[in-house]
This record gives C-alpha cells, sequence and structure tokens, in this order.
C-alpha cells in the first residue's frame, strides 16, 4: 500500500487526472510520434518556443532536462504567445503563434481534447500541461517550484528500468508508466535519471481544487506578470523564487537526519 502525505498526494483525490491516465497510451503515442516524424525544424522550433525556460533550476554535470508543451497557465500555447506578445529571436508574434498552433492540431489533437473536455468539466483547472524528458545522467540541483496555488502531477510516458527518482524530502519516489505521481513542489526537491536512456513524463499543474478559485487567479497573474517580465521564455512555470535558500537545505536535511534517528 503506497503511503501519502503533505507533499506525497494521492491522485485519487484529484478524479479529474482519471482522463489524462485513461489516455495515457495515446498521449504517449502523440509525443513518440512526433519526436520520430517531425522535421527538423518543427522540432527547433518546438524547443526553443514551445518549453518553458528556467534560469534558477541548476544541473549537476551537461546533462539536460528538455520540455515542451500546448498550455500554459490556462491557455493553449498558440494564445499563450499571443497574450503575452512574447518576441522570439527568429520570429514575429503572429508567425510563432500560428506555427505554435498548426503543430499543435497536427501532433497532439488528442492531449487537447483531453484538456478540452477537463477544463470545460472542471472550471480550467489544469493550468500547464507539458512533456519533461530527463536525458540520461540528469542530476537536478536541489530546489523548489514556488506555487502555492497549484499541485504538479506527472503521467508516466516513457519509464525505462533503473535509477530514476525524485528525492523529495526524505523520500525517494519512483514513476511509472500509465500512472500519475501528484506532488506539492513547494517542498524542497532534486530529481535524476542515472540510466542511459530518456524519460518522459507528461506534466499537470493544476488548481488546488479546496482554494477559493478567485484567491488562485489573482495570485497566478501577479506570479505570471512578474516572471514574464524577469524571463518571457519560462512561460509563467518557473521564476526567481524557485532557487533553493539555505532553509531549504535545512529542511531537506533535517528531513533526512530525523529519518535516521528514527531508524537508529
Amino acid at each position: 500500500m503506497e503511503s501519502f502525505n503533505e507533499y506525497h498526494l494521492d491522485p485519487k483525490e484529484f478524479p479529474f487526472l482519471k482522463s489524462f491516465q485513461d489516455n495515457w497510451q495515446v498521449i504517449r503515442d502523440e509525443f513518440t510520434h512526433f519526436i520520430k516524424h517531425a522535421s527538423d525544424d518543427d522540432l527547433k522550433f518546438t524547443y526553443n518556443v514551445l518549453g518553458p525556460k528556467s534560469k534558477t533550476i541548476k544541473t549537476k554535470g551537461n546533462s539536460k532536462y528538455t520540455a515542451f508543451g500546448i498550455l500554459f497557465q490556462g491557455l493553449f500555447i498558440e494564445e499563450y504567445i499571443q497574450f503575452h506578445q512574447i518576441q522570439y529571436p527568429d520570429y514575429r508574434p503572429n508567425d510563432a503563434s500560428e506555427k505554435a498552433l498548426a503543430l499543435r492540431e497536427k501532433y497532439f489533437p488528442n492531449l487537447a481534447k483531453v484538456i478540452e473536455k477537463v477544463n470545460l468539466n472542471d472550471d480550467n483547472i489544469i493550468r500547464n500541461a507539458y512533456f519533461g524528458t530527463f536525458h540520461p545522467g540528469l542530476d537536478i540541483k536541489l530546489h523548489v517550484n514556488y506555487n502555492p496555488h497549484m499541485n504538479r502531477g506527472y503521467l508516466g510516458l516513457i519509464v525505462p528500468p533503473g535509477d530514476i527518482a525524485m528525492k523529495i524530502c526524505h523520500e525517494e519516489l519512483y514513476w511509472h508508466e500509465g500512472e500519475v505521481m501528484v506532488l506539492d513542489h513547494s517542498y524542497p526537491h532534486c530529481p535524476h535519471n542515472y540510466t542511459n536512456y530518456d524519460r518522459t513524463v507528461l506534466v499537470v499543474d493544476f488548481f488546488k481544487p479546496d482554494k477559493p478559485r478567485d484567491e488562485l487567479i489573482r495570485f497566478e497573474k501577479e506570479q505570471v506578470t512578474e516572471r514574464m517580465q524577469d524571463n518571457p521564455y519560462s512561460l509563467g512555470v518557473f521564476g526567481k523564487s524557485d532557487k533553493a535558500k539555505v532553509e531549504d537545505f535545512i529542511k531537506y536535511g533535517l528531513a533526512h537526519q530525523l529519518e535516521w534517528d528514527k531508524a537508529l
């Protein structure tokens, strides 16, 4: 029996996530089809434009984390680009938006339908949806994601066997294909991939259902405005507040120490 706590949450508490889990193979197949068949130009555009970029979350060594998606802060990517008038070096906002829409409609129609259905039934509860890939040898430094208005779900799509885990406080958690893991990322954490293969999940950020929605929307708007001013290519997902502070290291280390004390 899996145990849950204040940072590792039971996905059954969030029934709308079942729509993603029920369609996990279709979503995975759309991702793999895109990676295998998209042109070099489309891949370059995708990783340069459709992925949230972080200036604060660092990795140990040269191995990287790549991400791209179709929904950010409750808007499909083409709408998000237009709304914020993001200036990309090689594209005008209209051109980037039109190309993003074309790629979404061509390669990810089923994922878009799942998002639309959930958001229609649950008052736009899904805020971000993007594919996150840990490349071999990835080791991300300890950090937090300061998103107190949201939880983060991970739908396992491609998870090879081996040491691929999320260390959060005193636990080491593992992804599984076709299953959703839900975390509160305001707790210090540092994931890794110590295998020779890529690991890909669909990241699904959603409003905390037990909080007043107008309050969450107001906070999100303020947070995204600040993050976009600092780094428009973050797509509002990552910000300066995500960088681990001294108290986060103490909290993370203390959790480990308490576990050792209990064991002894």
